[in-house]
């Protein structure tokens, strides 16, 4: 069995960010822990000042198979394209045949028109032998491809 691990973001608006990558991903925002009402509540408990409450966001797979996707509050913008980014592979959900093509793009399509509805910007269409998706960046630019 591999090592657990997560994908971390930095974000200027890290809530924003995880209900964003809450809906492309079909995850969760992460509840609070066992006991609590709210995050709030939690970081109250624990001694977090009211201004540094913001700071941290997190999505998790609610069917705890897939990494959690953490988001940290930081000053700078982004300024380059990214060196990893997230492929959503919609098109491989369920059975679908991996000779169904039209299927498989529409089920791309649909979800990128999804996603651009949350605040999602198509870049570019990617249709090479190796693969076809669409390059979209997220709410705060960060480029990722749903294929």
């Amino acid at each position: 069995m591999g090592i657990e691990f997560q994908v971390t973001f930095d974000a200027h608006d890290p809530a924003r960010q995880a209900e964003f990558w809450a809906a492309a991903l079909d995850y969760q925002v992460q509840p609070p822990p066992e006991g609590f009402e709210s995050w709030d509540a939690f970081a109250e408990k624990i001694g977090i000042p009211g201004d540094r409450r913001d700071r941290l966001s997190a999505v998790v797979d609610p069917e705890n198979r897939g990494p959690r996707v953490l988001f940290q509050k930081v000053p700078e913008d982004k300024t380059v394209k990214n060196r990893v980014h997230l492929d959503v592979n919609v098109s491989r959900r369920g059975l679908v045949p991996s000779d169904d093509a039209a299927e498989r793009r529409r089920r791309i399509a649909e979800h990128v028109q999804y996603l651009q509805a949350l605040g999602a910007v198509v870049q570019r269409e990617v249709d090479e032998p190796s693969g076809y998706c669409i390059v979209l960046k997220d709410p705060e630019g960060n480029e990722f491809c749903v294929q």
